[in-house]
């Protein structure tokens, strides 16, 4: 039996983070609906996502699919601020915006709504962002739910459309002014 991929998308982790082969979980979703997408693609939520699945879609569980990743405890992002140089790269890839800062200014991790999904490890030119597990930090951070992810991801989604929108707008007028003589 195949399931439709919105309840399929309902028991993933919403971590946003790639590592299945996907833009995110709603593509992963989608893609196991089809048929084209094995149910063992997502280590954070590892054999007890692919337990779910199996039962959900009537299959055989599999092991997970060791070339996404390996199945490990909740982790988070840490920037160490001494290193930080403010160059706000890290802001755009985080899904579920839980890292704040301003150009040119020190930038930090909100715990409570970080995926660890590492999607702001590669675009640091200063090198200072680490995941570590959600248990070594200092304050005992609960793990954002799947649902609070999902919301998260859906706003910051939404925020990024809208700016994209506006930004191109402005282009548009832009260029219109500077095609128009005499303006």
């Amino acid at each position: 039996m195949r399931a439709d991929a919105n309840r399929i998308l309902t028991l993933l982790p919403q971590t946003q983070c790639t590592r299945c082969g996907y833009q995110g979980c709603r593509p992963y979703a989608e893609a196991i609906a089809a048929g084209r997408a094995a149910i063992n693609r997502c280590p954070p939520g590892g054999a007890a996502t692919i337990d779910r699945l199996a039962t959900l879609l009537d299959v055989d569980p599999l092991p997970l699919d060791t070339t996404c990743g390996t199945e490990a405890p909740a982790t988070v992002a840490f920037i160490d601020e001494t290193k930080c140089i403010g160059c706000a790269r890290c802001l755009p890839p985080c899904p579920v915006d839980a890292i704040v800062g301003a150009q040119r200014q020190t930038h930090t991790v909100i715990n409570d709504l970080c995926t660890g999904c590492e999607r702001c490890i590669a675009p640091c030119p200063a090198d200072c962002i680490s995941i570590v597990p959600r248990a070594v930090l200092n304050t005992l951070s609960p793990e954002p739910t799947a649902a609070s992810n999902r919301n998260r991801f859906d706003s910051h989604q939404t925020r990024r459309l809208r700016y994209e929108t506006e930004r191109r707008r402005l282009l548009d007028e832009r260029k219109q002014r500077i095609s128009r003589p005499g303006s």
